[in-house]
């Protein structure tokens, strides 16, 4: 009985092996270094906005890439975020990342495809590497996260060509000059231009010390919908109020100028962008609503915005097997109409706790003051377990 059995177990096991063995799939010699990764974002939130108080369990980030090179010289990823539903444009799973970039020559890359705007320090960053509760919200209203001119939720990003580089090595052979240039539809991510006016997006920046960058940004383009809106006139117009229909582009210009210093576990990181240009009323989810098609202006705001922000992450103790605590601050301020009537000013601190490098846990405290509120000041509290693979 004992030998049937045993000859069983080992005729099992021949079998799975051979079943390993065919499910095997090669890799072809053009295709290398295909990887695939992820991460997750938990995250609990306590807001104490009078009338709008909340707190709860949220799910702020899920997502899972595929990327590797082709011939070598080609580098590809594409990525794709699933927290939310699929009701709306801005929660629903979704494909955030697709390029291609030709990476031949360290001095000048092409990338082509949906992927991040070249515009600030911390619009590329990763979010769990950003270390606060959300990005700046500078960088959010004006880099394409949640846009102020109404454009959907994009993540940073627009489908476009880009060009970059890194050159002037200095004697330890270290670049000291980067610069990137890119063309966009400028209507965000998963989108087909509207206006056929593509948006100008590039920056530079100087490498002068290990760890330092100094830099400038620009943005000239326009944001557009197809619908209806009425038309706006000053008071010496006495005409009849006229409806029209059509594609409404807003021009849209703006800059930044960007510090960081980043070095044995400090980071020290300052921008200042400011905008020009009008929005529309009512931002969109996706392009089913009303709101896809509404091109009235929102005037409460106008044409111009800015805002600042200045952080530090530096490090409190350092714990066996890769882990250690950080502490932070961050003073992030956001003008929507360029006036301090209207200005919202965060000011943050908290702690980091980093459990070797797969796993993280982000807590803080914030102080709002936002002007445009009948009680300006009032607490939030957040806290994150993220996690990597």
């Amino acid at each position: 009985m004992k030998k049937t059995i045993i000859m069983a177990l080992m005729a099992a096991a021949s079998v799975s092996a051979s079943a390993q063995q065919k499910q095997t799939i090669e890799i072809p010699s053009w295709l290398s270094n295909v990887k695939l990764s992820g991460y997750g974002m938990t995250q609990y939130q306590y807001s104490g906005q009078k009338d709008a108080e909340s707190n709860s369990f949220n799910i702020r980030m899920a997502r899972i890439s595929l990327e590797g090179r082709i011939a070598g010289d080609f580098y590809w990823k594409t990525q794709i975020q699933f927290n939310g539903n699929t009701s709306t444009l801005g929660s629903s799973p979704r494909m955030v990342d697709l390029f291609a970039e030709w990476q031949k020559y360290e001095y000048f890359k092409v990338k082509i495809g949906q992927f991040k705007n070249p515009f600030t320090f911390e619009n590329p960053m990763h979010p769990i590497d950003q270390g606060f509760m959300g990005y700046s919200q500078n960088v959010s209203k004006l880099a394409g996260f949640s846009d102020r001119a109404g454009e959907h939720a994009s993540n940073g990003r627009d489908i476009g060509l880009q060009f970059q580089g890194d050159f002037l090595k200095n004697a330890n052979g270290r670049n000291l000059l980067h610069y990137q240039i890119g063309v966009f539809n400028g209507q965000g991510t998963n989108t087909k231009d509207v206006d056929q006016q593509k948006n100008v997006i590039g920056g530079v920046w100087v490498m002068p010390v290990s760890g330092m960058r100094i830099g400038a940004f620009g943005w000239t383009g326009s944001y557009a919908r197809k619908g209806t809106w009425t038309d706006e006139h000053d008071a010496s117009y006495t005409a009849d109020i006229q409806e029209r229909s059509g594609v409404r582009k807003l021009s849209q210009n703006r800059y930044a100028f960007s510090f960081e210093y980043k070095q044995d576990g400090w980071t020290v990181r300052s921008e200042y962008i400011h905008s020009t240009g009008k929005a529309f009323a009512k931002s969109i989810t996706n392009f089913n609503d009303a709101n896809a098609k509404d091109c009235n202006l929102n005037t409460k705001i106008g044409d111009k915005a800015q805002g600042v922000y200045g952080l530090v992450i530096a490090p409190l103790a350092q714990l066996p097997k890769n882990s250690r605590i950080d502490i932070k601050a961050r003073y992030d301020m956001y003008q929507p109409n360029g006036k301090s009537n209207m200005q919202r000013t965060q000011y943050e601190a908290g702690l980091n706790f980093h459990i070797g490098k797969r796993i993280s846990i982000l807590t803080e405290y914030a102080l709002i003051n936002d002007k445009t509120l009948a009680k300006h000041n009032y607490s939030m509290a957040d806290a994150e377990v993220c996690f990597r693979f």
